[in-house]
């Protein structure tokens, strides 16, 4: 059963003060087709936006037992499919805005009536995981399994475990960066857990994309699965 597209307001940030008004966010919410709950995970999306890809990826998610909710970063609705487009789309971007519709979207899961109250998950991709990483540093008590694909972002102040999905080849997000984030991460005493994917390229998840790798792109999936099912184990119970 597919998702639907829902509003909810979108949450200030308490560490910043050059922050506008919070307004509303926007976000396509996928719930568990046989169950009454299931644990919350908040889907991130690259920088083309909330296309047809991460909707379906919340519906992937909903018929493993996950509520998931994909947030609308950009706020507008709009997807793009050049790389032109997403730099200029990502150029843009109101940091500040799509920070705050992040917020709104993990009070939304984190208060719904159908996931219990023992943390999230959150799967972010390219764009997605440097905002996923922020968000588990911003929302430390609540994210607790942070899974990130072909992307990094800071280490900041989040305890949750993280598990990471990368191309060896990869011109967008070169392996320096990588290994600086994960021992980052490590220094912070926080889980982590890596993995490469020889022969892909960016994007090797989305199948909308001629870099999508099938064999590497059900094989993340199910250690994603895996890891997001073992870390908010009570909710699956």
């Amino acid at each position: 059963m597919p998702g639907t597209m829902i509003d909810f307001p979108a949450a200030p940030d308490p560490a910043r003060d050059d922050a506008p008004p919070p307004g509303t966010g926007y976000g396509y919410l996928a719930t568990p087709p046989d169950r009454a709950t299931g644990p919350g995970v908040l889907v991130l999306h690259a920088w083309w936006g909330l296309n047809q890809t991460f909707r379906d990826l919340c519906d992937r998610l909903a018929g493993e037992g996950f509520v998931a909710l994909a947030p609308d970063l950009y706020g507008d609705g709009r997807t793009v499919s050049t790389v032109q487009e997403a730099e200029e789309r990502l150029a843009a971007l109101d940091g500040a805005r799509a920070e705050q519709t992040l917020l709104g979207a993990a009070e939304r899961l984190s208060s719904a009536p159908e996931v219990p109250p023992h943390g999230l998950g959150v799967i972010g991709f390219s764009m997605g995981a440097s905002f996923g990483m922020r968000l588990s540093g911003k929302r430390p008590d609540d994210i607790v399994a942070t899974v990130i694909v072909y992307g990094t972002g800071s280490v900041g102040d989040g305890r949750s475990a993280v598990q990471a999905h990368f191309s060896p080849d990869d011109e967008w997000e070169p392996r320096e960066g990588v290994d600086e984030m994960v021992g980052g991460l490590r220094a912070a005493g926080r889980e982590v857990e890596v993995f490469w994917y020889p022969g892909t390229k960016h994007w090797f998840m989305e199948p909308d994309r001629p870099e999508y790798a099938a064999a590497a792109a059900e094989l993340a999936w199910d250690r994603a699965l895996g890891f997001l099912r073992a870390r908010l184990s009570e909710e699956m119970s």
